[in-house]
């Protein structure tokens, strides 16, 4: 397969992902799209992947013992420091997806006027009926929940490759 960039003036994408804190959603789709790139053999069409959150109750934290714990049981690396999404991010970034519809929310209404970013729920990229559009944040539930949002985002981050590789996500 040859390495072709993305865009025709040589570029490959960035994508960021943006939950509340920043220590259970977003490090855990950081890690898992970073995973699922690497594993479908598509490293050629993404330049960056991080993740921040809506506020910064956490900033400097690691990610939720859980996050991890999820992760690691999954054969799903994840290394991340939490930080507060920045105005820059909105020009950094190509696609910055919510977890959830008050993330969205709050991404849109910090989002400055003309800034580059595509903001959307990472389930719309859901293809399986089965699972919801929606991350609930699992911070004070169980294991159970981490392991559901972990489905949903390796679902979510595999349905984006295939359209990015496809031609039909840009």
């Amino acid at each position: 397969m040859t390495k072709e960039p993305l865009y025709s003036d040589g570029s490959r994408i960035s994508v960021a992902f943006c939950c509340l804190g920043n220590i259970c959603r977003s490090p855990m789709a950081e890690a898992v799209m970073r995973h699922a790139t690497n594993e479908m053999k598509m490293l050629h069409l993404i330049d960056e992947i991080d993740s921040f959150g809506t506020s910064g109750f956490h900033a400097g934290d690691g990610p939720d013992r859980r996050t991890v714990q999820t992760c690691r049981a999954n054969g799903v690396p994840v290394n991340h420091v939490s930080r507060q999404v920045r105005l820059s991010d909105f020009e950094k970034f190509d696609y910055i997806f919510a977890m959830d519809r008050e993330n969205l929310e709050d991404l849109k209404y910090m989002q400055p006027r003309g800034s580059k970013a595509k903001i959307m729920l990472f389930g719309d990229y859901r293809e399986d009926p089965k699972l919801d559009r929606i991350i609930s944040d699992p911070y004070y539930g169980g294991p159970d929940g981490f392991q559901r949002s972990f489905r949903q985002l390796d679902h979510f981050a595999r349905t984006f490759l295939k359209k990015l590789a496809a031609g039909t996500e840009q």
